[in-house]
């Protein structure tokens, strides 16, 4: 890679509890033992990966790498867009250094080795980027948002067991299951005539096919398709989804009678009050407006 521009590498130190920092080291050392030339930015506070990735992008700079976990992919896109959406693709890589990223699921599920073998190898191709405005502005995503089961567990998780691991990640599905909400969030796809207002355990708009690091939402989602894979999964009751919890780890879920999926170009939503979502890890209350594509706005190394 001589010549070429370097990477900045926006870190998240505390990602995994501090093991991000205590591993950076050794990680970058293989990078530029590879030839690739880095640059660090640490974050300190929520909102900084997106400010670097923002300020950066705004100097020239196209090449960036998060290290972290979904949450600090999901800033540093949020600092790309708007603005790449119309100017030069910027380039993304992922270190998750003690941490997860579901979106690089897709691609191996050798984490941090199969990263830093592509950043090396310059391996990289094009990535849709999904975009939400809601009722106070857009964000940008390039995994998946949920509303409904999958958003409660996880705003359970934030807002009460998020210092417990994988630990708290497990007591927040059993009190979503103890809590169960089945409730319709009206959406229609593709200019359909009538917005569907049917009950539902969750509707979920994909990009990627995982999320929470091994469950498998949307099977048949692909990250440069120029579509969202839209999964629906209808009123079912609890123990019916306790017994069928299992598939949304493998995919076969949607072949449930209750469940619904297709691939869409553009999602309207008409909600009565903001609601709870999940965007790639975080936890937020948006009122959605609107959901489409843009296709291969990104280059992802993967």
């Amino acid at each position: 890679m001589t010549g070429e521009e370097s990477y900045l590498a926006i870190v998240n130190p505390a990602a995994g509890g501090g093991r991000s920092r205590k591993m950076l080291g050794p990680a970058l050392a293989r990078l530029r033992t590879g030839g690739v030339a880095v640059e660090v930015a640490e974050t300190r506070t929520a909102g900084d990966a997106t400010r670097f990735a923002r300020e950066a992008y705004s100097r020239g700079h196209r090449r960036f790498i998060a290290v972290g976990g979904d949450g600090t992919s999901y800033e540093v896109v949020n600092g790309l867009f708007p603005e790449a959406g119309t100017n030069d693709r910027p380039t993304l890589g992922f270190l998750p250094l003690g941490t997860g990223n579901s979106f690089l699921r897709d691609f191996s599920d050798r984490g941090v080795e199969h990263t830093i073998e592509s950043l090396i190898s310059g391996r990289a191709q094009g990535c849709d980027v999904l975009r939400l405005r809601h009722r106070s502005g857009v964000i940008h995503y390039i995994n998946l948002l949920s509303v409904g089961f999958p958003a409660d567990v996880a705003t359970l998780r934030a807002r009460r067991f998020s210092g417990q691991g994988e630990l708290g990640y497990v007591i927040s599905i059993f009190l979503g299951l103890a809590r169960l909400r089945r409730r319709p969030f009206p959406v229609r796809a593709d200019g359909e005539a009538d917005f569907d207002r049917r009950r539902c355990l969750f509707l979920t708009f994909n990009n990627s096919k995982f999320t929470g690091g091994t469950m498998m939402i949307a099977p048949k989602a692909a990250v440069n398709s120029g579509l969202i894979e839209y999964v629906r999964w209808g009123a079912i009751g609890r123990l019916g989804l306790i017994r069928n919890l299992p598939g949304l780890y493998d995919g076969t879920h949607i072949h449930h009678p209750l469940a619904e999926r297709k691939a869409v170009q553009r999602v309207e939503f008409d909600l009565d009050a903001p609601v709870d979502v999940m965007v790639d890890g975080e936890v937020l209350t948006l009122h959605c407006e609107a959901l489409d594509v843009l296709p291969g706005a990104l280059n992802v190394v993967a």
